[in-house]
């Protein structure tokens, strides 16, 4: 059940993003006659009076057609002032950049949901510093001596990691600074510390730090207030927003500027689902902001100026009105094709790498 709500959290971001292009498009008056979730092959489809409402095999996705590139087939004249392409230019921008605003807005309005039905988190800190992932377990130094997701560790080299937020900073540096030298951890595992300290050598990564190669996170509970004042939910939700908003644009700039490092740290839809799940299972009430961040990122990542995005079809219309007249079709037709060529090929490198290292996939080849 935990997957299948993952899943839900998904589909409903992928609807509200092509909803908002259509909704754009219709109360302009301007055609639409396809709306799909997906890619593929058709699995369900219903036709209405002017739209094509499709399910597809392929869940990367979705989009919103328009009867633009045969119009006569459609029983249109190519003149018509309602076709896509007639339009000026600042209505087809409001159409292609309405996906974006919509997922946006879908953002906050989850997070005024939990705001308001949840409550607002308190984290009170305990002694020690989780591990919730340990990473290429096969390989990486804190697997080989033995550490495992879920662990707690309660003290570096004999100095007791306090219950502050600040002992995750103060075990980093412990580990920074002991580059291919060894160092031993107090270890608290399933409520009960281990009878004997585990030794870590820190490993130099290419980026010339030294790492053990788990995920870091301050021990602590959480407990939830309730908020009932309708101005302090909308405060708050936008507070969060604004939050979650400048971490994803900080964890773009850093893919831009040092790709080679956090390359790894790019997910597909079966590590999507996989953490979704995991929220569920831990916090079903968690799924709110799990949403509101998975929506605030397809909104980045579809305004970036990259062929197939709606990004790269805004900056069309911008090269059109620098022009003042549109680049010629068959141009533009070559650069989208392999733009979501390239972008379907991710897609499936993501999800082929992301379910190889899905612990229930691991476990069948040890």
């Amino acid at each position: 059940m935990s997957v299948l709500a993952a899943i839900a959290v998904l589909a409903v971001l992928i609807v509200v993003h092509e909803l908002g292009h259509f909704m754009a498009a219709r109360l302009q008056g301007i055609y639409a006659n396809r709306f799909s979730i997906g890619f593929g092959p058709i699995l369900w489809k219903y036709q209405g009076s002017e739209t094509e409402y499709a399910v597809r095999a392929f869940p990367l996705g979705g989009f919103v057609g328009f009867p633009d590139d045969d119009p006569e087939e459609n029983g249109i004249d190519p003149r018509d002032p309602n076709l896509l392409r007639n339009r000026p230019i600042l209505d087809r921008a409001i159409v292609i950049s309405a996906g974006v605003i919509a997922n946006l807005i879908f953002a906050y309005f989850l997070l005024a949901i939990q705001v308001g039905t949840v409550g607002v988190q308190n984290f009170n800190p305990l002694p020690g510093v989780v591990v919730p992932e340990v990473r290429s377990e096969l390989s990486s130094a804190a697997a080989k001596a033995g550490i495992k997701p879920g662990d707690i560790i309660l003290a570096v080299d004999g100095k007791e990691l306090a219950a502050s937020p600040e002992s995750t900073r103060v075990l980093m540096e412990a580990i920074q600074s002991s580059a291919n030298q060894p160092i031993e951890l107090k270890v608290q595992r399933n409520g009960k510390e281990l009878p004997e300290p585990l030794i870590v050598t820190p490993q130099v990564s290419e980026d010339g730090k030294a790492r053990i190669g788990v995920q870091l996170a301050p021990n602590g509970t959480i407990e939830r207030r309730r908020v009932t004042s309708p101005v302090e939910i909308l405060s708050l939700a936008a507070g969060e927003f604004q939050r979650i908003t400048v971490l994803t644009l900080q964890g773009f700039g850093q893919l831009i500027t040092n790709f080679g490092q956090v390359a790894d740290q790019l997910s597909g839809p079966v590590r999507i689902v996989d953490e979704g799940a995991k929220l569920a299972r831990s916090d079903a009430a968690s799924l709110f902001s799990f949403g509101a961040l998975i929506s605030i990122n397809l909104a980045i990542i579809n305004i970036l100026p990259l062929p197939a995005l709606d990004g790269g079809h805004l900056a069309f219309l911008l090269i059109e009105g620098l022009r003042g007249k549109p680049l010629p079709t068959r141009i533009q037709d070559g650069v989208m094709q392999t733009g979501l060529m390239l972008l379907l090929g991710l897609g499936i490198f993501l999800i082929v790498r992301d379910t190889s290292q899905l612990e229930s996939i691991q476990k069948l080849f040890r």
